[in-house]
């Protein structure tokens, strides 16, 4: 899945939360803050394109008809 560059989905203030959200609940698990380089990372890989699924579906309908076009 192509998804939308990583800083135009840093801007949304809900993916930053999102973010944030990812850092304590590992920070918790961990025992120690992993660092917010390392959850954004996560988060994108892990749950962005869920996330984008669900809050901006005609954008994500849109990639996905263009990605199988080509």
């Amino acid at each position: 899945m192509q998804m939308p560059e990583a800083d135009e989905l840093l801007k949304d203030q809900r993916v930053v939360e999102e973010v944030n959200k990812h850092l304590w609940i590992e920070s918790q698990k961990a025992g120690y803050s992993i660092g917010i380089e390392r959850a954004t990372d996560e988060w994108l890989r892990l749950h962005a394109e869920d996330w984008f699924k669900y809050n901006q579906p005609e954008k994500f309908q849109k990639l996905n008809k263009k990605r199988k076009r080509k």
